[in-house]
């Protein structure tokens, strides 16, 4: 059994792995492919933002490349330089993916809210859990082994919740791009491409947590028996 969680953790890896360089791949790919609207990343986010009704939230470039992010708390949609600036189908892809989860905190998506609502825990949880596991398997102190299991579990938990969030922050974004005129029929594919590999980072990253706590759980259930 625990061989076989091992290989599974390893795929999931290994799917991890792929699917990094899939989205680098497509990001660079894409990134040179003009949007027929010729608009930047920055001017699309901006332009959806606007029409959503959110005046109050700023674009600003970030420093890097793949740094793309919204920030809840300033409420602020950041966007790397090369999609700030640019006017590919990948810069306007990922903008508007971004602009997706403004859209969600505006409306009060549920999965953001709970996955809002779970990150000061998971935050404390995610750095206490491997010391406690570690700590716990050396000394073979079965509270301290489940005590890291149920911190762990909080982490598995919160990349459970960010799935659909990002699944769905994506949907939006592809919608509004067609419906807006950022893009044209023909251009949808690169879209998919781009945000699709962006996904799968999340699913695998999900997958190889699933499969860790598997393992801890099989782990802390041997040991229990070992001991009776």
């Amino acid at each position: 059994m625990m061989g076989f969680l091992y290989l599974l953790t390893l795929l999931a890896f290994g799917l991890s792995i792929w699917a990094q360089f899939k989205v680098k791949g497509n990001f660079n790919r894409w990134s040179e492919v003009p949007a027929s609207s010729g608009m930047t990343g920055a001017q699309a986010a901006r332009t959806l933002l606007d029409r959503q009704g959110l005046y109050d939230v700023p674009v600003e470039p970030i420093a890097g490349r793949l740094t793309d992010h919204y920030d809840p708390i300033s409420r602020v949609v950041r966007l790397s330089e090369p999609v700030y600036y640019g006017t590919s189908i990948a810069a306007l892809s990922v903008a508007c993916h971004e602009v997706g989860h403004s859209i969600q905190h505006k409306v009060h998506y549920p999965m953001l809210v709970l996955r809002h609502r779970m990150f000061p825990v998971v935050n404390f949880a995610s750095g206490v859990a491997p010391f406690l596991l570690m700590g716990g398997f050396l000394l073979h102190a079965l509270n301290l082994i489940g005590l890291g299991i149920i911190l762990f579990s909080a982490a598995v938990a919160f990349q459970l919740v960010t799935l659909p969030v990002e699944f769905n922050a994506s949907s939006r974004a592809k919608r509004l791009m067609v419906a807006e005129g950022f893009i044209g029929n023909a251009e949808e594919r690169g879209v998919n491409k781009v945000l699709g590999a962006a996904a799968l980072t999340y699913v695998a990253a999900a997958l190889v947590s699933v499969f860790e706590l598997i393992r801890y759980i099989w782990m802390f259930t041997a040991s229990s028996q070992s001991e009776e």
